[in-house]
């Protein structure tokens, strides 16, 4: 992924309904320049680090807001700490088992899975998540 410049994020935010603040700037930032889909947690370190005074609080609403505005979206995995995606698009996720990192795989969205649960179920299907667990090659490598 290559890294992005706060301009990315300030132009990112202009062209959405979101109002921009300095914090929520720094946010969507340091989403955009992660490869490693981060926790709010490690967003909150992060960006703590141009904002000292910065809450907890307040990372957590910008997470929320980006992600309720389309900017961003957040990753659930069971009981696990959400994780969130600066890459907005329609793709699906490898996560490894061992250290519980993510990678993006973009594939052709399968559309006709969620086609055919909607005939034969009847529901009215809004859309579909996959995610492919495995051990990735450090893990693997660890392990050997």
């Amino acid at each position: 992924m290559a890294k992005h410049s706060g301009q990315d994020a300030i132009t990112k935010i202009k062209n959405s309904n979101v109002r921009m603040t300095p914090q929520r700037v720094a946010v969507l930032e340091a989403l955009l320049n992660s490869k490693s889909h981060p926790t709010a947690d490690q967003i909150y370190q992060q960006v703590g680090r141009q904002f000292p005074t910065i809450s907890q609080a307040t990372v957590y609403n910008n997470l929320h807001t980006l992600c309720e505005s389309g900017l961003a979206q957040e990753l659930t995995f069971g009981n696990h700490s959400s994780r969130f995606d600066g890459d907005p698009s329609e793709h699906y996720h490898v996560i490894c088992t061992g250290c519980g990192s993510i990678v993006d795989l973009h594939y052709p969205l399968l559309k006709e899975m969620e086609a055919l649960a909607q005939q034969t179920t009847g529901f009215q299907i809004s859309h579909h998540r996959l995610e492919i667990y495995g051990e990735c090659e450090d893990c693997a490598a660890e392990r050997e």
